[in-house]
């Protein structure tokens, strides 16, 4: 491993916090940016910098990372710093929708740490795994784009449908970070792909899945698309040599993750679900479609340039009221037209108006479409506070 004598990190959150601890145990000078900090537009924190290492929430545009592009200094994400301190085999899961319960099911069927994307940043896994163990990596578009010579020697893509458009020019561009996964994948490494999936970039050998496959036990966590998680999951398992009981216990043991389909309680006959983690439509939708139930719907936040068209035709027979909250509340009423609906605004008028509409019989779920952060700090505080706000009925 190489690293240089200096470094900039840009981005003083979670990831960037452990961006500078790997590269100070490693004796690199390291220079700290953040906007908190107001010198997030200091070119001079430039001046003889060899890496700028940027934060996965920092866009590409930002004063900084433009100009250390123009200087030719390498821009890396904190998980290509990440895979360079560690000596060890990863598996990367990407995807627009199932990278954590996918990571952390993997997680429980290899017996190895997760890390990336949700919950602990790669970089804090240095030195406190055991070299040659496997790390399992959720990874983001948002991380990828600025990989390098990243490698996961099993990598794995649940699905591709558009998100982050609001971050990334186009659809091409989100796919286009999201296939960097298997870029530097060689001879022996497994690519994990849906089944009919285009061809990917890398020298790796191809390994199918879907929902319909074969698994060594069925999977505890409910609706169709876990069952895909489960198959890609159970496909990458082996490819890293987990054992069929080794898979089978875990499918039938692994309870889910929290802000994914979480049943918070079940209440005179209804069933409270938080699924926070739906910060898209796609997500939404798979959350529909688990349930055969009928549905008391909280959907809104801040929307990420995405018709919500499909999710209205997907609630027409599923959703019996729609509780609209947050800054696309307008934008979701006008796509659900005639499908019963009231604007709520807040999360606790919602669940408050919710459950005093639900029967017996029927799920009040929080599944929003949408990003978080025009009331909250991330998707994990929202799912907090509807946990909350139920268990206070």
């Amino acid at each position: 491993m190489t690293l240089p004598g200096s470094a900039l990190v840009l981005g003083l959150a979670r990831s960037g916090q452990a961006a500078v601890a790997a590269l100070e145990q490693r004796s690199v000078r390291v220079v700290g940016a953040d906007r908190d900090l107001g010198n997030d537009d200091d070119v001079s924190l430039l001046d003889g910098v060899e890496l700028l290492v940027k934060s996965p929430g920092v866009p590409g545009e930002a004063v900084l990372v433009v100009e250390a592009r123009r200087r030719g200094i390498p821009v890396w994400s904190e998980l290509e710093l990440g895979s360079r301190v560690l000596d060890n085999p990863l598996v990367a899961v990407t995807g627009t929708n199932g990278k954590t319960t996918t990571s952390e099911l993997l997680g429980v069927m290899l017996g190895a740490p997760v890390a990336g994307n949700v919950g602990v940043a790669l970089c804090e896994l240095g030195g406190a795994v055991e070299p040659g163990s496997w790390v399992i990596v959720e990874a983001s578009s948002f991380q990828l784009e600025d990989i390098d010579t990243f490698r996961p020697r099993v990598a794995v893509l649940l699905n591709l449908e558009p998100d982050h458009l609001d971050r990334h020019a186009s659809f091409e561009a989100y796919a286009a970070a999201k296939l960097r996964v298997f870029e530097n994948q060689e001879l022996g490494d497994v690519a994990v792909v849906p089944r009919g999936f285009r061809a990917v970039p890398g020298l790796a050998r191809r390994a199918d899945f879907d929902t319909d496959d074969p698994l060594p036990a069925e999977p505890l966590i409910p609706g169709a698309h876990n069952r895909e998680n489960a198959a890609a999951a159970t496909v990458a398992a082996r490819a890293a040599g987990a054992t069929e009981e080794e898979i089978a216990r875990a499918l039938r043991e692994f309870p889910g993750v929290p802000h994914r389909l979480e049943s918070v309680v079940e209440r005179d006959g209804v069933l409270f679900v938080n699924d926070s983690k739906a910060t898209n439509v796609a997500a939404a939708l798979r959350a529909l479609a688990a349930y055969d139930r009928p549905l008391l719907l909280i959907a809104g936040g801040r929307a990420k340039g995405e018709s919500f068209k499909p999710l209205a035709a997907a609630a027409h027979g599923r959703v019996e009221r729609a509780f609209l909250i947050g800054e696309a509340a307008s934008e979701l009423a006008e796509a659900l037209g005639e499908l019963p609906h009231e604007t709520s605004r807040d999360l606790g008028t919602a669940v408050a108006a919710a459950a005093a509409a639900a029967r017996p019989g029927e799920v009040v779920l929080l599944s929003p479409a949408c990003a978080s952060y025009d009331q909250f700090r991330d998707f994990e505080e929202r799912g907090d506070e509807f946990r909350r706000l139920v268990e206070a009925l």
